[in-house]
C-alpha cells in the first residue's frame, strides 16, 4: 500500500492475475485511484508459455522490460502430433516479433502486481473482494477480508472483474456464465533434471484427450492431459501417458516411473452473457475463457485487461460507447476462437466414435453444452 489505506476508490480490481494487473495498470496511468485485491489461492500455474505477440501488449502496458527477464527461458516453438502419428514444428524464428517464454508464472504474477503498485496502485495481497453492495447513490461498498488484518470496508465507484473462471462479481451482480463444454487438466510435475534445455512445448492427441509437456524454467517438467471428466481415471492416466508416443519418452527422463496422482484444474470454455453491467466489467477468464489448446489464455488476459481499462477509463470521461465497444472486441475475440477451435479438433480424425472427439465434432452433445452456472 502508499501510505495510510483509503476508504474509498474510483476503482477496486478484484483479481491480481494478468488480466487484473493490466486493468489497474490502465487505470492507474489514467489518473483513476485504484485497488488491486489479489487473492492467490490454491496451487500456483505452471507450465504456461506466453506466445511472441505478447510483447505488443506488455509494450502497450510500458512493462514489457521489467517482466521479460531472463528469469523466464525462451521458448522457440510447438511440437505436435495431432491428426496423425507424425511430429510436426512450428518454430518462432521467423515470428516477426521473435521467441515467446516459459513463464515461471508467480513469479511473472508478483512482478507484474510490482509493476501495477510502482504506478500508483494499492495492492492488497491475500485479499478476498466480499459482498458487494451497490448502494443507491451509485457506489459500491465491499469488504476487503485477509486473514492478517480482518475486514475493511472501502466503497468504489467500479468493480472490475477479473476473478477468474468463476467470475465472482459479475454473477453476483446477476450476469450468467455459459459453459461451453467440461475439458479438465490433470496435471503432474516430474522431477528436475540439472542442465535440462528445451526451447519447445508439446501436443500430442489421444483417444480420450490430448497431452502437452513442457520443461518449466525449475528444470522440472510439468506433464498435463486434457479430457472430460467421465472419461478419466487415475489408471487411465498412467496408462494413457505410457502408451503415448512423444510424451512417454520427455517424461522418462525426469522420474517417469515415480508417478503421484495428478492435480485437477478446470479449462472448460465459458463466457458471460454481458461483460459489463452497473458498476462493473469483467476481464480474463471471468469475461471470456478459452480452452489451453488455443495457447491465447496469458495472451487474452493481458488484452482484455488493456482493454477492460481503457473502456472504463474512456467511460468515466464521458465517452460515449466506449463499454459497448469493449463488448465487441470481446464478441470478436470469442467469435475467432470458436472457429479456430472447430478446425483444430476436425483434423483429429482418427477417433471418429470416441466421446471426447465426437462431442466437439458435432456429432454428439457435449454432457455440458452451453450451460449456466
Amino acid at each position: 500500500m502508499h501510505g495510510p489505506p483509503r476508504d474509498h476508490y474510483d476503482v477496486v480490481v478484484a483479481g491480481g492475475g494478468p488480466a487484473g494487473c493490466a486493468a489497474a495498470l490502465t487505470l492507474s496511468r489514467a489518473g483513476r485511484t485504484v485497488l488491486l485485491a489479489d487473492l492467490t489461492t490454491g496451487p500456483p500455474k505452471t507450465g504456461e508459455a506466453l506466445v511472441p505477440v505478447a510483447r505488443l501488449l506488455l509494450q502497450d502496458l510500458q512493462i514489457a522490460d521489467t517482466v521479460l527477464t531472463a528469469d523466464h527461458p525462451p521458448c522457440h516453438g510447438n511440437h505436435s502430433a495431432w491428426g496423425s502419428m507424425a511430429l510436426h514444428t512450428v518454430d518462432f524464428i521467423r515470428d516477426p516479433y521473435g521467441h515467446g517464454w516459459h513463464l515461471d508464472r508467480p513469479l511473472f504474477d508478483r512482478t507484474l502486481r510490482a509493476a501495477a503498485r510502482a504506478t500508483g496502485v494499492d495492492v492488497a495481497e491475500h485479499t478476498a473482494v466480499r459482498r458487494p453492495v451497490r448502494r443507491g447513490d451509485g457506489l459500491w461498498r465491499l469488504t476487503l477480508r485477509t486473514a492478517d488484518t480482518g475486514p475493511r470496508a472501502v466503497t468504489c465507484r467500479w468493480i472490475v472483474d477479473a476473478t477468474g473462471r468463476r467470475a465472482a462479481i459479475a454473477v453476483t451482480a446477476g450476469a450468467r456464465r455459459h459453459v461451453e463444454d467440461r475439458l479438465t487438466a490433470h496435471h503432474l510435475t516430474l522431477d528436475a533434471l540439472p542442465g535440462a534445455t528445451d526451447g519447445h512445448s508439446l501436443v500430442e492427441s489421444a483417444p480420450d484427450g490430448w497431452w502437452y509437456t513442457t520443461l518449466l524454467p525449475s528444470h522440472h517438467r510439468l506433464v498435463s492431459y486434457f479430457t472430460d471428466p467421465d472419461l478419466f481415471t487415475p489408471a487411465g492416466f498412467r496408462h494413457g501417458l505410457l502408451t503415448t508416443r512423444y510424451v512417454a519418452p520427455t517424461a522418462h527422463l525426469h522420474g517417469f516411473d515415480a508417478l503421484s496422482l495428478p492435480r485437477r484444474a478446470p479449462a472448460h470454455s465459458a463466457h458471460l452473457d454481458h461483460v459489463h453491467g452497473d458498476g462493473w466489467i469483467a476481464a480474463g477468464d471471468a469475461a471470456v475463457a478459452f480452452d489451453p489448446l488455443s495457447s491465447q489464455g496469458i495472451l487474452t488476459a493481458l488484452y482484455t485487461g488493456l482493454g477492460a481499462g481503457q473502456a472504463l477509463d474512456a467511460h468515466l470521461r464521458g465517452t460515449p460507447g466506449a463499454l459497448e465497444a469493449y463488448t465487441a472486441e470481446i464478441t470478436t475475440a470469442r467469435a475467432a476462437y470458436r472457429h479456430a477451435h472447430r478446425t483444430a479438433h476436425a483434423q483429429e480424425t482418427r477417433w471418429p466414435d470416441h466421446p471426447f472427439w465426437s462431442r466437439r465434432q458435432g456429432r454428439a452433445a457435449s454432457p455440458c453444452s452451453c450451460r449456466g452456472t
